[in-house]
């Protein structure tokens, strides 16, 4: 469907009434039911597997020809694990407890009446996406799981992807009886459709963007239905003066090489000055030895801890302490101590995940309270911080606003909460 076959806004403002219909229906279901759509999901996904990465291989093979970012082309490609990772995802989900119903902090006030709060769906979820077409059934089947209709606006890089794995989410819907327009894979590619979503407030309830910075700064510019977002993921690791060496290097490593193109992957190595000429030239020693390409860009401190060493240095400028590279490409700094790192990263950093290597147990707890990320953590790898490893099953995005939801956004970061009283004929004096 192009934009010339088609009114693009009346297109929207169908998508949006059929999502909000749908919602209503997907609303009132019980646990039983959607985990049933989502079990009938998994078997047509796992039949029409050949297809989905069929249709994969087009968007991989056209990604190529168009000179794709090396970054994207990695989140677009589906093979057999990821295929896997896919299916385990959805198994996760329909395992979760389901938070809708679910009433707390029951309280009784002086007047008689019982007083509480129930968890209930936002409603319509719009989500505008790049590459990863895992994304389109991770954000369906939380979005279902959830009680929530969902409008999936995925990258024109993985078009073909998305289309096939919104057939097979379809198909799962309708073996369950439940509306497919639950889950709405938009068929247009025209950047109009997203002006017009991220402004429907008649029938949205909220966007989630996940790509880009460029893509997440232009959706919260335009955007008058309420935004979770996060923008980059410049992540930090702080080497402490008192961080056991040997895992210092191993997580260090794994935050860096295991893969380029996540938002958790570590951006900038911030050493203790007390164990920088330890610790700098057997790090980054061993990054070079996973890929000989790796590029540091080091600040002067480092330069002269390392200028005996064979690797790829660079002097950092003012810019690489800000940037998240998405790359074999990583800057490092020497800090005087603790409070120093923190700074740094409450400065530079993009409060997405961040990570202290240290045995000092008070090093550790001043970093954790005082450094303002969505996730911190202790002796980690920063690429744990994901949907799936918390044990959220799947997440439909990161977010590192501090309202909504903060950091991996599961079940509980799509539903909100309503105030419910019972009463015993009680009446106000």
């Amino acid at each position: 469907m192009t934009a010339q076959s088609f009114d693009v806004a009346a297109y929207m403002q169908s998508v949006g009434t059929k999502a909000k219909q749908a919602s209503a229906v997907l609303a009132a279901a019980d646990t039983k039911t959607k985990n049933h759509a989502l079990t009938a999901i998994k078997s047509v996904l796992l039949n029409q597997k050949d297809h989905v990465l069929a249709a994969n291989a087009i968007d991989v093979q056209n990604g190529k020809n168009n000179g794709l970012d090396a970054a994207l082309l990695d989140r677009l490609i589906l093979n057999d694990v990821r295929f896997e990772g896919m299916i385990a995802s959805l198994d996760d989900v329909i395992t979760l407890p389901d938070p809708i119903g679910e009433i707390s902090d029951l309280t009784y006030r002086p007047s008689g009446i019982q007083l509480g709060k129930m968890r209930v769906p936002l409603g319509v979820i719009g989500m505008i996406y790049e590459s990863r077409p895992n994304v389109t059934l991770e954000a369906a089947s939380l979005a279902i799981k959830s009680g929530n209709a969902i409008i999936l606006r995925g990258g024109s890089e993985a078009y073909h992807s998305n289309q096939a794995i919104a057939s097979c989410i379809h198909e799962g819907l309708a073996k369950v009886n439940l509306p497919t327009d639950i889950v709405q894979v938009l068929t247009t590619t025209d950047r109009a459709a997203v002006d017009s979503l991220i402004t429907m407030k008649q029938t949205v309830d909220v966007i989630i963007p996940r790509g880009g910075k460029g893509l997440i700064e232009r959706i919260s510019r335009g955007a008058t239905v309420p935004v979770i977002k996060h923008l980059d993921g410049n992540c930090h690791t702080f080497i402490d003066k008192d961080a056991d060496l040997k895992m210092a290097i191993e997580v260090s490593v794994n935050a860096k090489t295991s893969r380029y193109a996540p938002c958790n992957v570590m951006e900038t190595l911030l050493v203790h000055e007390k164990i920088a000429d330890q610790a700098l030239p057997k790090i980054l020693s061993a990054m070079h030895a996973v890929n000989d390409a790796m590029e540091f860009r080091v600040c002067e401190r480092s330069l002269a801890l390392l200028k005996d060493a064979q690797l790829n240095l660079v002097q950092a400028t003012q810019e690489d302490w800000y940037t998240e590279y998405l790359a074999p490409i990583l800057a490092v700094k020497v800090v005087d101590d603790l409070s120093a790192a923190i700074a740094h990263i409450n400065h530079y950093g993009s409060h997405h995940t961040d990570v202290i290597i240290t045995e000092n147990y008070r090093a550790a707890n001043t970093f954790i309270r005082q450094v303002d990320s969505s996730s911190v953590m202790v002796n980690a790898s920063s690429r744990f911080a994901d949907g799936f490893e918390y044990g959220l099953g799947a997440e439909i995005g990161i977010s590192t606003d501090k309202i909504h939801a903060r950091g991996p956004v599961g079940l509980h970061g799509l539903t909100s909460e309503k105030w419910v009283v019972f009463g015993h004929g009680e009446i106000r004096p």
